[in-house]
């Protein structure tokens, strides 16, 4: 069996043959929409996409869209501070048997990098493990880190108030009192923006909200705009923005694909901070999304922020995947500081108190794993900062 690659620079130039591959992967992160927006909003300076494309007897069978840093000359995955999930477009029909000499052919690939980063990998991802082989197959070593945690919640069946009932006592509660003062108002209203003829002043009014907001400016100004517009087009966007007086207060971009209700962005104007307008939008939105959408799962997207513990049951890994040539110097130095942060790591883990949750030794072993491997220039490229929703 022979895989061949193509490299392209764009997606416009990616062969017609190869979109069975875009069908098969499903959801939007993987969609020509997403990419659309990261090459026209969503990439840093000096970078430029490629798009390699692996056949077997001139058949498409897997998609690795990539991103260089042409002042580095460092190779990664095509992901943002946006991204919320990451895989290699993979031909639904391929066994498991021809997955790694793919991607073994893939990895080689890579070869032409020290170092080649590919983040938002789900760990539950099945191909995985034909992932890892194959780049060991290629000369490369394999190394692991912890990237973000995804909240969701399996809701199949579920009206508003049987999920209310579900939440912790003094959320519940919270929520069930914020309601009742939103309701009582009658100068407050929701409006969920999910077209034509609204969308432009919808996300005029989101602009608005972000800019009183707590929250850093963005480090693409135009990318949720454009990815509302495409989303939009695709009838996946549910954009909420909660009013109190005519004006908008908070402002929430939620996606809806599958049955799955997913935040991608949040925020609230700061000088209304004693309405609780966050906690009134979010708990608006969901309960339109259980008792008229009948949703099955519900998504916070990026990040382990506390407040999405409370709204969501369940917590899956995004981990990031370093592919690492030896035989380069600059592979050499990685693999070495690698090995001193797990050390490190592994000390602190063990002077850490036993009452320590879950959740925050994986916070302390992420940040622990990012500092020792990444240079505050790469953190920039990759969006840690003002990455969560």
């Amino acid at each position: 069996m022979t895989v061949r690659l193509e490299a392209f620079a764009s997606l416009d130039a990616v062969p017609a043959d190869a979109e069975a591959l875009f069908a098969a992967s499903s959801g939007l992160f993987a969609s020509p929409a997403w990419w659309r927006t990261v090459l026209s909003f969503g990439m840093p300076p000096r970078t430029h996409a490629c798009f390699l494309l692996a056949r077997i007897d001139d058949r498409p069978v897997a998609l690795l869209p990539l991103r260089q840093d042409d002042a580095s000359g460092t190779l990664g995955s095509l992901t943002t501070p946006y991204t919320c999930v990451y895989t290699p477009l993979v031909a639904a029909d391929l066994p498991v048997a021809t997955l790694v000499p793919v991607f073994a052919a893939l990895a080689r690939f890579c070869r032409g990098h020290a170092i080649t980063r590919f983040d938002a990998l789900p760990e539950e991802w099945a191909a995985l493990p034909a992932f890892e082989q194959g780049a060991r197959e290629a000369g490369l070593s394999v190394v692991r880190f912890a990237h973000f945690g995804n909240w969701h919640e399996t809701v199949d069946g579920m009206s508003w108030s049987g999920y209310l009932a579900a939440r912790p006592g003094a959320l519940r509660e919270t929520i069930r009192r914020k309601l009742r003062r939103a309701d009582q108002r009658s100068d407050a209203s929701l409006a969920v923006v999910a077209g034509p003829p609204d969308l432009e002043a919808g996300i005029d009014a989101f602009e608005h909200v972000y800019a009183r907001s707590w929250k850093q400016p963005e480090p693409f100004p135009l990318f949720n705009a454009a990815l509302m517009r495409e989303t939009a087009a695709a009838g996946r966007l549910r954009l909420g923005l909660w009013h109190i007086g005519g004006v908008a207060v908070a402002a929430q971009f939620w996606i809806m694909e599958a049955g799955t209700a997913t935040v991608l962005k949040l925020a609230h104007d700061e000088a209304f901070h004693a309405d609780s307008p966050g906690t009134v939008l979010t708990a608006l939105m969901l309960r339109r999304f259980l008792d008229e959408e009948h949703i099955a799962a519900i998504d916070f997207g990026r990040g382990d922020d506390a407040y999405k513990q409370g709204w969501a049951k369940q917590r899956r890994q995004r981990i990031g995947v370093v592919l690492v040539d030896p035989h380069r110097p600059a592979g050499l130095v990685f693999l070495a500081r690698h090995a001193l942060g797990r050390m490190r790591m592994s000390l602190r883990s063990r002077s850490m108190p036993v009452h320590v949750t879950r959740t925050q030794r994986t916070r302390t072993e992420t940040g622990a794993q990012q500092a020792i491997t990444l240079s505050p220039r790469a953190c920039a490229r990759s969006g840690r900062a003002n990455a969560c929703c």
